[in-house]
């Protein structure tokens, strides 16, 4: 499509949403549909709800958090179900304040604002859809017009809950221009946005020295009080403060805590009553959901302090941590990489990998379980099996801190980290090793990592890269196996056929020979041992194997090696053993003869073509791991 075809199709679709009308035709949208009578946390639920939740071992998953927001599932799944959700059913929940409190770089600010721009998409759809008196700065809510002595009737007829008056701007028109007559009060539809204050505001704190209340509540227009003539005037006053204009929406509260006291002030009417005092007028309505975010220490502080207890106690604290999962962790860095002017640098496989388990490292917390140590923690926690550990163990570990994420290495500072080594080497590729060394560069600047931090990250540098030399060995492993699919395959169907021998107390019948055979416990010892399947629990793996099989066949599947991700890894690392000296001899050579060089040229086309790696990095990492097997 051409560009000024979009322009105007956009154009187009604006024009489609504008609605105006009477406040009865507004009445006669609602019979049809009493949708746009919902409250702001309703409305702020359901858009959350419409981008689709899936059910995943019991736990729910909201899709409009995944494109932004990794690794967060369990704080974003609480925050939505014990706030949003219970707001969104006019719970007491709904009078208390949001705060999200968790360490720098966490994901705070990134929730909030995509909340702000998921309420602006949804405010453009049907559902979604706002309307307000026209002419109102405070986009008022049309069914406030109606008298509190009529509501309970209208609120049976229409199916809708009426809360809040009028705002003064309001109530004044309603007397000067229509006289009183409700039935033709101008009601438009409105498209939320922050950019246009409309249904979405933003404050943050300044030098309280100069900094106004009037920033969040309005304030006296003096040059119209000598032609209104009065301060209580509502056309002398300006209703343009964050509250007035969060009005029907989303009002964020940046640093919250760090405001000076008078500020919060009002928020203790705005939360409990839902209305808050502005010049010299009534207790103003608003309805809107207040989300604020401060990190840990500012929260101590502030609870610490005595005169806080009234807002304390109107707030709900949801703790966001950082991200405890690797593949989560390395999609945050992708991300942030993406948004920059760094996209031409390759990133070899595994990199960011490397970068995201040191990250991992420093906010885990050693467990009190026996065996338990912190790389197995960190896999357990990305969902792999760990032998000897069971799901119930997981879920015992993810409850044994409270406070596990809270602290540790931000993703900030990787990614600073990253982006300097980019910059300083002007580089064309940038491998784990180049990641590492620049995360290590870095810890001697970084102001807050006292002398024994520094030499446990040290640490956790040196297992990132041990990490990182089993997968390099694992790779260039795997690409030099040629036609490892038709080997791994072969492998696995005479696995399969003599467990199936010796669990069945059968024997094996030799095509070849046409002779039988006692099952080749040699064959599926060298196999299990590969991923430590002891003496003691062979029997139980292997039965394990047959009813996996006979599940896949009752379902009319066939089972395929890479359908069990145990069985899988003991089948490759069978194949990597024996062909262990071989690789080791192709990449550890100087001077390669023309049969090894035609080796090395297959295995970096087939890393390039199925491993993403490019020229540089592949040459790099078939000469590391040739120095890696010769020590």
């Amino acid at each position: 499509m051409d560009i000024f075809e979009r322009i105007a199709s956009y154009r187009a679709e604006n024009d489609r949403l504008a609605w105006s009308g009477t406040f009865k035709q507004y009445i006669e949208l609602l019979k049809k549909d009493p949708s746009p009578a919902k409250t702001a946390h309703s409305r702020v639920y359901d858009m959350i709800k419409s981008h689709g939740v899936e059910d995943i071992n019991g736990r729910k998953r909201y899709k409009f958090f995944e494109q932004e927001i990794f690794g967060l599932d369990r704080a974003v799944e609480k925050l939505v179900e014990e706030y949003f959700h219970s707001a969104a059913r006019r719970l007491d929940v709904r009078k208390r304040i949001l705060l999200l409190m968790g360490p720098v770089s966490g994901g705070k600010s990134t929730l909030v604002t995509l909340l702000k721009r998921g309420l602006e998409q949804y405010s453009r759809t049907d559902a979604g859809a706002v309307y307000a008196v026209e002419g109102c700065p405070m986009h008022e809510d049309p069914l406030h017009l109606i008298p509190l002595e009529l509501r309970p009737e209208i609120e049976k007829e229409l199916g809708v809950r009426i809360e809040g008056n009028l705002c003064p701007s309001c109530q004044m028109r309603l007397r000067n221009e229509y006289a009183g007559d409700i039935e033709q009060v101008k009601v438009a539809r409105v498209i939320l946005s922050e950019e246009e204050r409309v249904g979405i505001g933003t404050f943050s704190p300044s030098d309280p020295k100069s900094q106004d209340i009037a920033d969040l509540t309005g304030s006296i227009d003096f040059s119209t009080i000598t032609e209104f003539g009065s301060e209580s005037d509502p056309r002398a006053y300006r209703f343009d403060g964050e509250l007035n204009k969060a009005n029907r929406g989303l009002m964020e509260f940046q640093e919250m805590l760090k405001c000076d006291e008078k500020f919060l002030w009002n928020l203790l009417s705005l939360t409990q009553e839902g209305n808050f005092k502005a010049g010299r007028f009534a207790l103003i309505s608003a309805d809107e959901m207040i989300i604020a975010h401060t990190n840990e220490t500012e929260y101590k502080s502030f609870i610490s302090n005595k005169k806080n207890e009234a807002l304390q106690s109107r707030m709900i604290v949801m703790p966001v941590p950082y991200n405890l999962r690797v593949s989560e962790e390395e999609k945050i860095y992708a991300k942030l990489i993406a948004q920059s002017d760094m996209k031409h640098v390759h990133i070899a496989p595994h990199a960011l990998r490397a970068a995201a388990i040191f990250s991992i490292l420093t906010r885990l917390k050693e467990s009190k379980k026996q065996g338990m140590d912190l790389i197995k923690k960190l896999r357990m926690y990305d969902g792999e099996e760990v032998e000897g550990y069971k799901e119930a163990d997981l879920k015992e570990m993810q409850t044994e801190y409270l406070d596990e994420g809270m602290s540790g290495i931000d993703p900030r500072y990787v990614i600073n980290r990253i982006s300097s080594a980019l910059i300083k080497g002007d580089l064309q590729c940038m491998n784990a090793l180049d990641v590492l060394r620049a995360i290590k560069d870095g810890l001697d600047q970084h102001p807050s990592i006292t002398k024994e931090e520094r030499e446990r990250y040290l640490n956790f540098i040196s297992i990132a890269r041990k990490e990182y030399d089993i997968l390099a060995k694992s790779e260039v492993q795997k690409a030099f196996v040629y036609s490892f699919e038709e080997s791994a395959k072969t492998l696995f169907e005479n696995y399969l056929d003599n467990i199936e021998a010796f669990c069945n107390w059968s024997k094996i019948h030799d095509p070849l020979t046409d002779e039988e055979m006692e099952p080749d416990e040699r064959l599926m010892r060298s196999i299990e041992e590969q991923i430590g399947i002891s003496e003691n629990a062979k029997k139980a793996f292997r039965e394990e194997i047959l009813i996996r099989i006979s599940a896949y066949s009752r379902k009319g599947k066939k089972f395929e090696y890479n359908n069990h991700d145990r069985l899988r890894e003991a089948i490759e690392k069978k194949l990597f053993t024996d062909l262990k000296d071989i690789v080791k001899i192709t990449t550890s050579s100087k001077t390669p003869d023309e049969s090894q060089l035609k080796r090395i040229n297959e295995v970096c086309a087939r890393l390039i073509d199925g491993h993403h790696y490019c020229p540089i990095c592949a040459n790099e990492l078939l000469k590391y791991v040739g120095s890696l097997l010769n020590r």
